[in-house]
């Protein structure tokens, strides 16, 4: 995901998505513990692999140039969700272990059973393995910072980037990271989560369509970069 589109005339409110996936608190078969939290400094190695990762998968590589000292020397400078705010997916094939650490006055880790029919492999379990936290793999991620609406009158969230690994895809993870965003958003009394979507992402924008989302034709992003954005420096 790129620069935030400009914000659409306001819409009726969709019909409520589900929220979280479907989960049970009693394991069975082959259970994959998921975890939610915010990402810390610490984070800052995985979050880089990720965003490489995305860069793949979007076919966007060739723009791709953030180093983990671009992103520790950029992230983590506020509050979480007065400014960039990073939730963090975690799983592990066991329950997590209980750190106090983790919790904080702004968010309390979601934690969710899903019950899956066969066992799942990630041969990049090693690669995302987080030390920080015991047995954790880190799967996937959501950044995504304050914007506001004019027509509404009041703050939202833009989302630019949700990525969850593709042994994880299609587990209901990519559901549970947007629907925390789109709860904190609530919880703060903000009117609206926003993000964008590759046109030809098809699975993307149908995932989306399903949580409630519209998806917007008739926008178009406007981005200044580079060279382009370099050429105003001296023009005021």
């Amino acid at each position: 995901m790129a620069a935030a589109a400009p914000p659409p005339p306001p819409t009726p409110a969709p019909s409520a998505p589900t929220g979280l996936p479907d989960s049970d608190s009693t394991p069975v078969g082959h259970p994959l513990f998921s975890r939610i939290r915010l990402a810390t400094p610490l984070d800052v190695p995985n979050i880089q692999k990720l965003i490489h990762q995305m860069a793949i998968f979007e076919k966007l590589t060739h723009l791709f140039t953030a180093t983990e000292s671009d992103l520790a020397s950029t992230l983590f400078k506020s509050p979480p969700f007065h400014s960039f705010t990073i939730f963090l997916l975690e799983v592990s094939s066991r329950p997590f272990e209980k750190d106090s650490n983790l919790h904080s006055q702004n968010f309390t880790p979601i934690e969710r059973i899903i019950n899956l029919d066969h066992s799942l492999s990630d041969p990049e379990a090693e690669t995302f393995r987080n030390g920080i936290n015991g047995d954790a793999v880190v799967a996937g991620f959501v950044l995504f910072f304050p914007n506001y609406s004019t027509f509404l009158g009041k703050p939202g969230f833009y989302v630019e980037d949700l990525f969850v690994r593709e042994c994880y895809r299609r587990k209901g993870l990519g559901k549970m990271l947007l629907s925390a965003v789109a709860s904190q958003a609530v919880k703060m009394g903000y009117g609206r989560v926003e993000w964008v979507v590759l046109d030809w992402n098809v699975n993307a924008i149908k995932f989306y369509e399903e949580m409630g989302a519209n998806v917007l034709p008739e926008w178009r992003i406007c981005r200044i970069t580079g060279p382009a954005l370099e050429a105003y420096r001296d023009a005021i």
